[in-house]
């Protein structure tokens, strides 16, 4: 079992014995052993409400432990890590009390058996700030295509009545960084007055505990966008305003394309289930939790023939050229550049039917290998080979049933959305 710790008290002297698992996030200065632009209590983004602050802790927690919980086997053989997390909140009751739950709803999203203990630490007093003053909405822009989608949408709309939206970003890499920056201007431009603020959390572990001891590495992290999600409806609550988690919801389902794909090999953040079980839990704590997908209705390349309804043809391909789909890290070390996509990961194949099934011109950059290093590391990241499977074969009733669609959503209208989602990806010719 691995066993880890958050703690919003600064790393004492000398060290616990426990240093080596235990992260420390007192401040919003950025350390080699925590990374933040933002304290503990959140104070920078004004009164956001406690158990929003404590929401944000717990994920920040289970992304720190997610990451450094090395795993181990590939596909089917891949391994179910047992991890127990003790997470300093303000009010340790409200959890204690829905903490089964959570440990349901963590074990959905990354496939692990998750063990939590919640202690009581209000944490160093922080300064009182202000974002987004008198917004109607806050948008997540993650860089992505789907939420760059969104947020040009809902910034139109908004407009159109003189209202404002607050984009939120997060983020850990500096190319990621930029590229958020990047398209939130141009958002702007596109939309004139339409963005109040754009709020870029950097909340993150650092690679070495206080004590140089370098934290475990695992690239397989399915819970990062939970704390994307507990940013945003943090700074939602203060004026108790709507979340939007903009996602096609093709992706959203996310049918596996084999049955050996599971757990940490399936993205499930904005899957129906996670979602609604995650407002069900907020609820019985007193958290803000009003968050939808605006766009769970909706493929990819429909979603794509929305931007060009809105902004014409030509706008609509340079600005969902300029966003990122890819999924996999690392390029740099084979010689590959940002900004040039891998092509052959499942973001990036759906990406690319979706520039074909809305008559789109995709001005992406994809990676055409130059040597046997990059061909090799581009053969073992395809999905290509599966996809191909996939499509070839029928997805019925039992397909249906093994996705966990909640009971209010109606099957029939499911099944529809998986067999356009399927189309458009048949268009692209694998």
């Amino acid at each position: 079992m691995f066993q880890y710790r958050l703690s919003v008290l600064p790393p004492s002297d000398p060290l616990t014995p426990d240093v080596a698992t235990t992260f420390f996030w007192h401040s919003k200065q950025t350390m080699p052993y925590f990374h933040a632009n933002v304290g503990p209590l959140l104070g920078e983004y004004g009164p956001v409400k406690s158990r929003n602050i404590d929401l944000v802790r717990i994920a920040a927690a289970v992304l720190a432990a997610d990451r450094s919980a090395s795993r181990s086997g590939r596909l089917s053989s891949w391994n179910q890590r047992e991890i127990a997390l003790t997470i300093d909140v303000l009010a340790v009751t409200p959890w204690n009390e829905v903490k089964d739950d959570v440990e349901r709803l963590l074990g959905f999203l990354t496939g692990d058996v998750w063990s939590l203990t919640f202690r009581r630490e209000h944490g160093l007093p922080e300064q009182m700030g202000r974002v987004g003053i008198d917004a109607a909405r806050v948008v997540l822009l993650s860089g992505g295509a789907d939420s760059a989608t969104g947020a040009l949408l809902s910034a139109r709309e908004l407009v159109g009545r003189n209202e404002q939206q607050i984009l939120v970003s997060h983020w850990a890499s500096t190319n990621l960084s930029h590229l958020q920056h990047e398209v939130a201007n141009e958002i702007e431009r596109l939309a004139p007055g339409s963005t109040a603020d754009h709020v870029r959390a950097h909340i993150a572990r650092g690679r070495h505990a206080p004590d140089g001891t370098a934290y475990g590495r695992e690239n397989s992290t399915r819970s990062r966008s939970l704390l994307f999600i507990a940013v945003g409806l943090a700074i939602a609550s203060v004026d108790e305003l709507p979340l939007w988690l903009p996602e096609n919801g093709y992706a959203s389902i996310n049918p596996p394309l084999s049955k050996s794909r599971r757990g940490s090999l399936s993205t499930k953040t904005t899957h129906p289930k996670f979602i609604g079980d995650l407002v069900r839990i907020l609820k019985r704590v007193g958290a803000h939790h009003d968050v939808t997908n605006p766009y769970a209705d909706r493929t990819k390349g429909e979603m794509f023939s929305q931007v060009t309804d809105a902004i014409g043809t030509a706008a609509a391909s340079t600005y969902l050229s300029m966003t990122s789909s890819c999924s996999h890290t690392g390029a740099r070390s084979y010689g590959i550049g940002p900004g040039v996509f891998c092509g052959v990961c499942f973001g990036c194949v759906l990406r690319r039917a979706s520039f074909i099934a809305s008559d789109l011109h995709d001005g992406s950059q994809y990676l055409e290998p130059q040597d046997d290093k990059q061909r090799n590391w581009l053969t073992r990241k395809s999905v290509i080979p599966p996809m191909r499977d996939f499509l070839a074969e029928s997805f019925g009733e039992d397909d249906l049933a093994r996705l966990q669609i909640p009971p209010d959503l109606p099957l029939a209208d499911v099944a529809s959305l998986i067999e356009r989602g399927r189309n458009e990806l048949r268009r692209l010719d694998l």
